[in-house]
């Protein structure tokens, strides 16, 4: 896939347009968007996302269209996961609702500018040494293990992470929100909100969640340039994804559990293309393994599927228990262990 320099260019130029008129247009007067609003931007976006694959689908043909949508739906769902921490963060930092738009959009923005970093640097490594793709590998297969156990064990939602903690030793913090202002100033002292220390929250478990999606995504392309553009579009309209399905992401009781498989089914297509792409002495005296490859229609039937059954069962489970008068009030338990992830 040859992308010349413009073309980067301009893709980063338009997905940087779309960010800003996201923020001028949606983000920059505080209020708490309705239903309504949310709904139509996300269906705005995940369209605008449509459009970019069927671009990507006619200039370097159905190969790279399909890698795209796969790495795409990947992210997206990925990104879903995440939203069940930042719920918890909200709620720990006791975001205003009507606040809580930028605090999202700088988040996102963060995600971004730090996966292109990720980004550069496995493709760098991927490059330079075939073998780095067994790291990704057992890292996703490790995290998909460790993901699935999560699952099946009560943990307790700390009230702030590490960073954090760390950050208020080192900044002068007040407790009360002044706005939507990351500073402000009591008594001619400068102080930091908490509204700064829900970003720093964000900031920092971004960082994380880009340790799972990377090597993902480069699981299923090895294009820096889809890499990115999926990691980009799936981000975008995460914000109004967040108010949209805020009430139903307590009935996604499943969704760890699909992803888990996804990410498991990821690491495997990782290690064959390790296999057959080895240059490792200790293995096959360093030569190619001959091994089957998944290809990327297999690799998209397969995330689709997982994502409508863990989907369709989790919205069946909870009618089945709201029915039988089993819900618990208040009880988030998916949301909660994600965040040890």
């Amino acid at each position: 896939m040859h992308v010349t320099l413009t073309t980067w260019l301009i893709t980063i130029a338009v997905i940087i347009g779309l960010f800003i008129f996201d923020f001028f247009a949606h983000v920059r007067k505080p209020h708490a968007p309705t239903l309504r609003e949310s709904g139509f931007w996300s269906m705005v976006f995940i369209a605008i996302s449509i459009v970019f694959g069927l671009i990507v689908f006619a200039l370097w043909g159905p190969t790279y269209g399909g890698e795209f949508f796969a790495g795409y739906i990947t992210e997206k769902a990925l990104s879903v996961d995440n939203l069940f921490v930042f719920v918890i963060i909200m709620a720990t930092f006791a975001v205003p609702r009507e606040f809580q738009q930028k605090v999202l959009t700088i988040g996102i923005v963060l995600a971004l500018i730090m996966r292109g970093a990720f980004i550069a640097v496995g493709a760098a490594a991927i490059n330079a040494y075939s073998w780095v793709f067994y790291i990704f590998g057992f890292f996703l297969l490790f995290t998909a293990i460790k993901l699935m156990r999560e699952n099946g064990e009560e943990n307790e939602t700390p009230s702030e992470n590490k960073i954090v903690s760390l950050a208020r030793k080192f900044l002068p913090v007040h407790d009360e929100y002044d706005g939507d202002k990351l500073v402000t100033r009591i008594d001619g002292k400068k102080m930091v909100t908490p509204m700064l220390l829900a970003l720093i929250a964000i900031g920092f478990t971004d960082i994380l969640f880009a340790l799972d999606s990377i090597p993902a995504i480069y699981g299923l392309t090895s294009e820096p340039y889809l890499v990115f553009t999926a990691n980009a579009f799936a981000l975008m309209g995460l914000r109004q994804l967040f108010f949209l399905i805020g009430g139903l992401l307590e009935r996604l009781v499943y969704l760890s559990y699909g992803l888990s498989v996804i990410l498991g089914f990821i690491a495997v297509k990782l290690i064959l293309h390790a296999l057959h792409e080895n240059t490792l002495g200790f293995i096959n005296g360093g030569e190619h393994v001959a091994v089957p490859e998944i290809s990327t229609s297999v690799s998209l039937i397969v995330i689709v599927g997982v994502l409508i059954v863990t989907t369709v069962a989790s919205l069946i489970k909870t009618r089945n228990d709201k029915n039988q008068g089993d819900d618990k009030p208040g009880d988030s338990p998916t949301g909660a262990k994600n965040l040890s992830r």
